[in-house]
This record gives C-alpha cells, structure tokens and sequence, in this order.
C-alpha cells in the first residue's frame, strides 16, 4: 500500500486565541507543525498542542520562525547566524520543556523560505536542530522543500525529507508563488484533495500556467489557519483513504 504524511501548521495562538481548529485538524492529519514561540504560540498553547497530539496519535514536530509576531513570521529578516541559531535553538527546547516527543522539525514562513537559498541562515538553523538531536540521543529530519537546507542538515548529520504543498500555488520551477501574488492560494476541497492523490501517487503538482511539476515528497501539508481549512484536510484524508493511500508520520 501506498503511503503519505499529512501534515499541519498547528498550535499558533496569538495573544491566547487560536488561529486555526486545532481539535478538527488532528482529527485527520498524521503530523503537527508546532508553533513554538517564534511567530506564535506560548506556554500554555504548548502545552494543550502536546497533549492533543497524545490524544490523536500525532507526531509532533517543532515550528520555529524568525522572533516576529508582529508579521506572523512571514517577512524575511537578517539576522546574526550565532543569533538566528540562538532563537531556533530556544523555540525547540520550549517545544521539549512542554513535554512535546518531538520528531522532526519545520521552519515556518519567511524563515522556510531563507533556508532554501541562504546558506547562512540554512547552517544556522541546521546547528541548531543538530544540537538537540545530539542531546536526544536520536536524529531529527528536517521537513521542507530542497535547497540550501538539505546540504545543511546532511553537514551535521541530519536526515531531509521534502514536502509538498496542497493549498499553495506552485510556480513552473517548483517553487511556491508568493501570498501577495494571484494564485498562491488554494481553497477548493475538491481540487486540493485531487492533487493531493496525484501527488501521492505520481508525485506531480499543476503549477500555475498548467504545466507538471515533479514534486517528490514523503509528506504533504494543509495549512490550518486558512479558512477552508478543516474541509479541504477532510477532503484530502477522505480521497486519500479512497485511493488506497495510507496516511502515516514517517519519523
């Protein structure tokens, strides 16, 4: 049998209040993107992600960002090394302190985006997971689309797995289109759930133009805070389980 993660940006409150429906979320992914501080979530939305996850049979992995709630994590910065390390280093170790059995982990937003081209800010981030993942005791993979961070995680002994992206637009060179551009998000539960089979089964997305994308990946995402969210993951996990595809965390 075929087999895929699903997983989700979760546990991303602001200021107390969740942006997404975390408790119909973990009905139906496989993996959680955990909001470790950076660009949301705090102790306490740490904590109940943690013990929801428990609940589901989610595996957990850590979703640190730039330090910018303001912006939700979304604006690229430029930032030390030894400090952009520094943060991606704390942001786990809340994620760990709240008793999260952390598996992997998944820069979030502008910072997923610098990885792939800045090999600074890739080694940063890479240092950092390595660290943990030495103290573990265990690898951590890196979660993300390939680039700059896979060499990075490979120098310090860390696995990569790519992923793909089942309401994003996709450009003909395989990279993400821009929020601010038309196209970059999807919101049809039917179509999104019709690339997610594709992808599983050829792992081929449409890009924009119409063109097929090769897009190899061992998981998927649907992020949790856009509006359709809970119908377009239902949607996704319902077709996937139609076409014989088995939705497991693979760490």
């Amino acid at each position: 049998m075929a087999a895929i993660d699903l997983n989700a940006d979760l546990g991303e409150t602001v200021d107390g209040v969740p942006t997404a429906d975390d408790e119909a979320m973990f009905a139906v992914i496989s993996s959680a993107n955990v909001a470790c501080g950076g660009h949301a979530g705090d102790a306490a939305s740490l904590r109940d992600t943690v013990a929801r996850a428990a609940r589901f049979g989610v595996a957990i992995g850590a979703h640190p960002s730039y330090p910018d709630r303001a912006n939700f994590g979304r604006v690229a910065m430029e930032m030390d090394p030894a400090d952009l390390e520094a943060v991606v280093a704390e942001q786990l170790a809340a994620l760990v302190a709240a008793g999260g059995d952390l598996r992997y982990v998944k820069p979030h937003g502008a910072l997923y985006h610098a990885v792939i081209t800045d090999r600074v800010q890739a080694g940063a981030v890479a240092r950092a997971v390595g660290a943990l993942a030495e103290r573990l005791g265990r690898p951590l993979p890196v979660l993300g689309l390939p680039g700059e961070i896979e060499g990075a995680a490979a120098s310090v002994g860390l696995p990569f797995v790519r992923e793909a992206f089942l309401d994003r637009g996709y450009r003909p060179d395989g990279s993400l289109v821009p929020r601010t551009q038309p196209g970059a998000l999807l919101d049809d539960p039917e179509a999104v759930a019709a690339r997610a089979v594709r992808l599983a089964r050829e792992g081929v997305v449409e890009a924009v133009d119409g063109t097929s994308v090769r897009a190899d990946a061992a998981s998927l995402c649907v992020h949790g805070d856009s509006p359709s969210a809970v119908d377009m993951a239902r949607a996704v996990r319902t077709a996937l389980d139609a076409a014989g595809v088995e939705v497991r965390a693979p760490w």
